[in-house]
């Protein structure tokens, strides 16, 4: 399957892209090719592959819900840029962002 200058100029224009003149012909190019290797795919036979029905059935290894924070909230806040008016605050001063 290909696609011919209209169909990618109106795959662009659902896509609400701006093309520049001459863009629509690489754009064409870059389309098929992404077309031809999905051909190439659907060629490999695949009947001897079990599918995959993703990672559902894995069951992942559980871990204590702790606070790893590391005790570090002086070395963190030191590379705050602004610490807020009361350095000694253990938290990150913010510019206003509601009037």
């Amino acid at each position: 399957m290909s696609l011919d200058l209209d169909a990618v100029r109106r795959v662009a224009n659902l896509a609400r892209l701006h093309l520049e003149p001459g863009e629509d012909q690489r754009l064409q190019a870059e389309l098929n090719g992404i077309l031809g290797w999905i051909e190439q795919l659907q060629e490999v036979d695949t009947t001897s592959v079990e599918p995959l029905a993703g990672a559902g059935d894995m069951t992942l290894p559980m871990r204590d819900d702790a606070v790893t924070d590391g005790g570090m909230a002086a070395a963190v806040l030191a590379n705050a840029p602004d610490r807020g008016p009361d350095a000694a605050g253990s938290f990150f001063a913010v510019p206003k962002v509601v009037e």
